[in-house]
């Protein structure tokens, strides 16, 4: 994993390696914290010391507590609804301090308990969306900041406004508020940034762009101050960090909780709230900023849990707001170049002693070149190649996406992720009532069989679309219920399956077999159709119907569809005695199993294998035996590409060495003389020179020969053989199979001897 903000290819610092890093992007944060934490207090109507203290106990001991490398606490703009009205429900700010502090401790329990496995259960879709959505809210939210026009709280990022203005209201509004000293600076701030990310040089130096852009802002400032009239930027425009005199008088600032509202209801029902609210927020926004990880770092949410909780009892205690993961600021962080959760202690310790020593300097930073940084940082979290992606990944995907986005955006972010939740439910929901099941019309040996695969989960909203399946068989049909892959089938569903197999399917003559099913759901497995080659059915099989089993049984393996196949019935059902349908002589390569690339079962067929796919007599009787005593149809010669015998065949038909020099194989040299009948003995002095492409191309010619001539031999040298194919009773036919593809070419299918064999005349020549 590499980084955006080093150099191309190189691996993220960690360790002592990471520090200047992380101290560098918790001097970003740091900045554009301080006017979101007075923003929020603001929008929420708490005292606006309250922000700050939130965005300390967020940084330092949430930071410290927290599992998660990346993710920077605060008080939440998402809350702001919530602690507003919980504030006018209590009457007082003590009161609802005491309720953060009941909150924070219901916090730690569910942490405790592990309530955070709820994460898991959020959908990718909803999470990209929220990101996407912060990332359009930041773009929306501060263009007005940008040039100078701020009627709205920095923190406020809810679409209606407690000036009764919305989020594109207040973009028209700006047409008649533009600050010209403000607008230059957030303009300018805008073209660093941007230059600032493409050029390689300054992108990878340890000095933050946003602090440049800060110095800039307050530079421009004054010199704008200095120049009077309409440039010059009030403190309205600037950040307004309270100024404590003295240290009496910033202690002063912090409030207590009042401990004898533990006996109003009321106080619970707010920490409920508020523990709900807050800690779905702190899963939702945990979730995503992992996303935006660049090592995909998996933070745990129930320490999350416990983190947050032991700082909104802090924050209860201190006199401060609630305190959540929060995308902004943590999307800052990483875009920074956080890699640590020493960034997020380090901007919490700025906004502490900032506060306390130099808040007259802090209040001389204007807003618009702060909002300069998270409307690029907006840009990043709403890119368009994001939107590509979701859009790729198809309706499913992508409605969820674009619905969270434009609902976080119309109202809020937990409304908006719940909106998007409910349509991501809704698609999960009706794939579940449409594709409960899949249906497969399967070829067996005593003819077709409608196999009705159940999905894990079976409910009762899959009860129509299985109903109109089962009533879509055929009468006198087949079907088979599979419920191997199922772990829970609705009482409703049971009851349709019974009834189906025992009064609907047997009233219209359809046989209903059923495998895989518990014995809690009262429904036995029940073969009722032949899946093994049986005395009656191969008496009634002609070989051209064998032949057609056998391309059938390949396609389904070439498309992995194989059949289901009980083997423990067929091993009992077999053990009396044996009807196989066909021979396979086929080379021993292991590529090569004729049951599996025929997709047969126990029973079904002889199967001889020897390198080379050659025979000789042993060979003749073992294949004279099926066809004449056991009843097999059909001799498959099945030789393949690529074989190694082939290709041994080739190389030492042009040298002095036998196969048993060669490779120290006493016997191997009757297999390769017999296939070096099927080689042009005047191309040998060709074949060393052949390029590595044209000699594989040799040798397979060479293979596809050998199957004709093995073919031929068999004809030629079995009296027994010939005769039931002039009986008409057996077919002999070659075939080579494709070990790279999974592909087969049946070369003949004759009822004498094949074209293009003969037991001594044709050979593979070169071309």
């Amino acid at each position: 994993m590499t980084s955006t903000n080093g150099p191309a290819g190189a691996p993220l610092p960690t360790g002592g390696a990471a520090l200047p890093r992380d101290l560098a992007a918790g001097l970003v944060v740091f900045l554009v914290a301080l006017p979101l934490c007075l923003g929020v207090a603001l929008a929420s109507n708490a005292p606006l010391f309250a922000g700050v203290v939130a965005g300390v106990v967020g940084g330092i001991l949430v930071g410290i507590l927290s599992g998660s490398h990346t993710s920077v606490s605060g008080p939440a703009a998402g809350l702001t609804a919530v602690v507003a009205a919980q504030l006018a429900a209590l009457g007082s700010f003590p009161a609802f301090l005491m309720a953060l502090v009941l909150a924070g401790l219901i916090q730690v329990v569910l942490g405790l308990v592990r309530g955070g496995f709820i994460a898991a259960f959020f959908p990718s879709s909803v999470i990209k969306g929220l990101l996407a959505a912060i990332g359009v809210i930041l773009i929306l939210k501060q263009i007005p900041h940008v040039v100078g026009h701020d009627a709205d709280p920095e923190g406020d990022m809810a679409f209606q406004q407690p000036d009764q203005q919305s989020t594109f209201s207040e973009l028209v509004e700006v047409l008649g508020d533009l600050h010209p000293g403000a607008a230059v600076i957030g303009v300018l701030s805008i073209a660093l940034l941007v230059v600032w990310g493409r050029w390689k040089v300054l992108k990878t130096s340890l000095v933050p762009a946003p602090l440049i852009v800060v110095l800039l802002g307050v530079g421009l400032s004054l010199a704008f101050r200095e120049l009077g009239g309409s440039w010059v930027i009030g403190s309205g425009h600037l950040v307004q960090v309270p100024v404590a005199g003295s240290a009496a008088e910033f202690f002063g600032l912090l409030q207590a909780p009042d401990f004898a509202q533990l006996t109003r209801p009321a106080v619970y029902m707010a920490a409920l709230t508020l523990a709900a609210v807050a800690s779905l927020e702190t899963l939702l926004n945990l979730e995503a900023v992992d996303k935006l990880d660049p090592r995909r770092r998996v933070s745990p949410p129930n320490r999350e849990l416990m983190a947050q909780g032991a700082g909104n009892v802090v924050c209860g205690l201190l006199g401060g707001l609630p305190v959540t993961s929060v995308i902004v600021r943590s999307s800052v962080n990483i875009h920074a170049g956080g890699r640590t959760k020493r960034s997020t202690v380090v901007h919490g310790l700025l906004l502490l002693g900032s506060v306390a020593l130099l808040a007259p300097w802090l209040n001389l930073i204007p807003l618009s070149c702060l909002a300069a940084i998270l409307l690029v940082t907006g840009v990043k979290l709403a890119s368009p190649a994001l939107v590509r992606q979701m859009w790729a990944e198809g309706r499913a995907q992508f409605l969820p996406f674009a619905t969270t986005v434009i609902a976080i955006v119309l109202t809020d972010l937990l409304v908006g992720v719940l909106i998007g939740l409910g349509v991501s439910a809704a698609f999960i929901l009706w794939s579940n009532a449409r594709r409960p099941i899949r249906v497969i019309v399967e070829r067996r040996l005593s003819g077709e069989v409608v196999r009705v695969e159940l999905a894990n989960q079976v409910s009762f909203l899959n009860r129509s679309a299985l109903a109109d399946v089962l009533d879509a068989v055929p009468a006198g049909g087949h079907v088979l219920l599979d419920a191997t892959g199922t772990d829970y089938i609705d009482p409703d569903v049971l009851e349709l399956l019974r009834d189906f197999a025992e009064q609907t399917g047997p009233a219209r003559g359809v046989s209903v077999s059923r495998v895989g099913f518990r014995s809690r759901y009262r429904l036995a497995d029940q073969t009722q159709f032949v899946d093994y080659s049986t005395r009656e059915l191969q008496a009634a099989m002609t070989p051209e119907q064998v032949v057609q089993v056998l391309k059938d049984g390949h396609e389904r393996f070439r498309t992995g569809q194989r059949l289901t196949r009980d083997l423990g019935r067929q091993v009992e059902a077999t053990a009396a005695g044996q009807h196989p349908l066909a021979v396979v002589l086929s080379c021993i390569d292991s590529r090569t199993p004729a049951e599996l690339i025929f997709d047969l079962g126990v029973g079904d067929v002889f199967s001889v294998r020897v390198a080379g796919n050659v025979t000789s007599r042993k060979i003749l009787g073992s294949i004279e035996y099926g066809c004449a005593v056991a009843g097999a149809k059909l001799i498959v010669v099945m030789g393949h590409t690529r074989c190694g015998a082939v290709g041994a065949a080739v190389d030492l038909v042009c040298s002095a060495q036998t196969a048993a020099e060669a490779t120290g194989c006493q016997h191997l040299d009757h297999v390769i003389t017999a296939i070096q009948r099927s080689v042009d003995p005047h191309v040998c002095h060709r074949v060393e020179r052949m390029a590595p492409a044209e000699k594989q191309a040799f040798v397979n010619t060479v293979a596809r020969e050998n199957v004709r001539r093995s073919v031929a031999d068999l004809l030629g040298q079995s009296e027994t053989l010939a005769g039931l194919v002039k009986q008409g009773r057996i077919m002999v036919v070659g075939a080579l199979y494709d070990v790279a593809t999974g592909g087969i070419e049946f070369l003949s299918e004759t009822a004498g001897t094949p074209p293009h064999a003969s037991t001594d005349g044709n050979v593979a020549r070169e071309s």
